[in-house]
């Protein structure tokens, strides 16, 4: 029986799967140009003497139609895994599904246990210890932790959760495509500008019913503008009976309107002729 226990071989340990790593997932880019790739009427063809330097240049590299840009660094070859690679031994997430793995509180030591001052004070005086020197004297001699049950100490035991509890926050919510395609927000929007429009346009409706200005006689008063005497212009009596050389009106009636315009622009109009810019009336 004991020779048989010694032969009989341990349990041989359950290999967990190996992950694929990022660069199985997603590739490295292309690597460099090489001369043997480059073909007769190819973009990158050079003539004369060529070297693999002029191939790993980005400045005199050309692309290639239809694929994606070479990348002018030597690199690693593709069994080659970048960054640091984790070796599954913990199981992974079916695991940490399939069992939650929690530790067992443990009994705090005295050293871990806080100092109940209050009980030490209290003996302290009780035994006539009352200066500060003794009573630091006391609490190296009889150094008194607070008690596991004690309240003020906080428990090491894990927080009482409801047994559907979520950890983590809560997901976003997910972007609402159709909508966005739609316009939808862009008319949402739109009414409401109307709307806002819409109130702007009664409420001003509101106060020119409430506010209606009516004309007085005062007001009538303000506006009035009293006509001016048209005085004729001073001229020397030698030539006061010399008819003008020149009309440019085609008639005395055009040149009697022209003048009656004048004269009434006369009260709104700048400087000492009334022929300067208009006034506000």
């Amino acid at each position: 029986m004991a020779a048989a226990a010694a032969t009989q071989k341990p349990p041989a340990k359950e290999h967990l799967p190996r992950r694929r790593s990022v660069s199985q997932i997603c590739p490295p880019p292309r690597r460099p140009m090489t001369l043997a790739e480059v073909y007769p009427g190819s973009d990158n063809e050079r003539l004369g003497v060529v070297r693999e330097s002029m191939l790993q240049n980005h400045l005199i590299n050309k692309p290639e139609l239809g694929k994606p840009r070479r990348s002018c660094y030597t690199l690693p070859g593709y069994d080659f895994n970048y960054g640091l690679y984790l070796h599954g031994t913990d199981g992974g997430v079916p695991e940490a599904i399939g069992h939650w793995n929690a530790i067992k509180p443990r009994a705090p030591t005295a050293k871990e246990r806080g100092r109940d001052y209050k009980t030490m004070n209290r003996k302290a005086v009780q035994d006539g210890y009352v200066t500060a020197h003794e009573l630091n004297l006391y609490r190296q001699l009889k150094d008194i932790r607070l008690n596991d049950n004690d309240e003020r100490r906080f428990k090491k035991t894990p927080p009482k959760v409801p047994p559907d509890m979520t950890y983590g926050r809560p997901a976003r919510p997910s972007t609402p495509f159709f909508d966005l395609l739609q316009h939808k927000y862009k008319e949402i929007w739109m009414e409401q500008q109307r709307a806002v429009i819409r109130a702007q346009k009664e409420e001003k409706k509101q106060k020119k019913r409430k506010g209606k200005v009516y004309e007085t006689y005062t007001s009538l008063l303000r506006k009035f503008q009293p006509p001016m005497k048209t005085e004729q212009l001073w001229r020397i009596p030698h030539f006061q009976k010399v008819s003008p050389h020149l009309c440019t009106f085609p008639d005395q009636d055009a040149r009697k309107r022209a003048l009656e315009v004048i004269r009434s622009e006369i009260p709104v109009r700048c400087g000492p002729l009334a022929r300067g810019i208009y006034t506000a009336a």
